[in-house]
């Protein structure tokens, strides 16, 4: 805890520093929502195909999923959320003409999370 997935167009594969993002985004879930530094794990998934409005053309799409256990308030969630939507403004640089769409959300895990480390 916390899973951290962030889905992104390929169109960013060059315009988006990830190792960047996450680090800073762990060290606002951190602070933020209480996590241990060493439990954040982010996975990053490409995409290969993005299609926005009537014409689909001329834009990427960034959407982050931060997955937490159950017990913080909805004033914290937002908070983080805020806070990963101003990461991504600074860690996302997209090419001349390309639009952005941008977004995150913070849920609980599942009651029935469980992990391990091996």
């Amino acid at each position: 805890m916390p899973q951290i997935t962030v889905d992104y167009s390929e169109q960013l594969a060059e315009d988006f520093d990830r190792p960047g993002f996450a680090k800073a985004l762990h060290t606002a879930v951190v602070e933020i929502a209480a996590a241990k530094p060493p439990a954040c794990k982010t996975q990053f998934r490409r995409t290969e195909d993005t299609t926005v409005g009537p014409d689909g053309t001329g834009h990427a799409v960034v959407h982050v999923t931060l997955g937490l256990l159950a017990g913080r308030t909805e004033e914290t969630k937002a908070t983080l959320t805020e806070a990963v939507l101003d990461l991504l403004r600074r860690y996302v640089k997209p090419g001349d003409g390309l639009a952005v769409h941008a977004s995150a959300e913070v849920r609980d895990l599942d009651p029935s999370y469980r992990k391990y480390d091996a």
